[in-house]
């Protein structure tokens, strides 16, 4: 539940951050005249990059962690690798044989054996 709530936190700053960034450049320098001032052209963009990457591995790193175990199964006799696809065909009801069709009759309308 806690890597659930942390991981849709960091998509959000994820987007913020990229969405900060300019395809051309310009980037933060080009939103804030004063932070250029501050930290000069280069140092804001590259703030925002390590930002970025920094989001993206922990994206990375919670969801990782929260994919499921292969080792536990609810089902303790089942094979862990067995897919699902297989446990339900394994359980499925095969069909009997379908009962054989009925003799036709010839053109006549007669029954065959008869005059």
């Amino acid at each position: 539940m806690i890597l659930s709530i942390l991981i849709i936190i960091v998509c959000a700053l994820l987007i913020l951050v990229v969405l900060m960034q300019n395809s051309k450049g310009g980037g933060i320098s080009s939103q804030f005249g004063a932070a250029t001032q501050i930290m000069g052209v280069r140092r804001g963009a590259d703030v925002i990059e390590k930002a970025t990457w920094t989001l993206a591995i922990l994206l990375l790193v919670f969801s990782l962690l929260m994919t499921p175990k292969t080792g536990v199964s609810a089902d303790a006799g089942s094979n862990p690798t067995e897919s699902v696809t297989r446990k339900k065909a394994a359980g499925a009801v095969m069909p009997t044989q379908a009962p054989a069709q009925q003799q036709q009759q010839p053109q006549g309308g007669q029954p065959a054996g008869g005059q």
